[in-house]
């Protein structure tokens, strides 16, 4: 992916929720970091992509 690194982290393992943008705040309000805001992909609904505390990239996905 553009903008991170190879290797170590190459698996991004997405959770489903109501809404990704609200999940994204919680994890930064403790501690993540968003490394992606919530964005569109079309028919299949919205993605976001954080880091939790220890780096490790995590996507959220949401139909809304």
């Amino acid at each position: 992916m553009e903008g991170f690194p190879s290797g170590g982290n190459s698996t991004i393992v997405y959770f489903t929720c109501s809404d990704c943008a609200v999940e994204a705040k919680r994890a930064s309000e403790s501690g993540g970091k968003i490394h992606k805001e919530k964005f569109s992909i079309g028919q299949y609904g919205f993605i976001a992509l954080i880091l939790d505390t220890e780096n490790n990239m995590i996507g959220l996905h949401s139909l809304q």
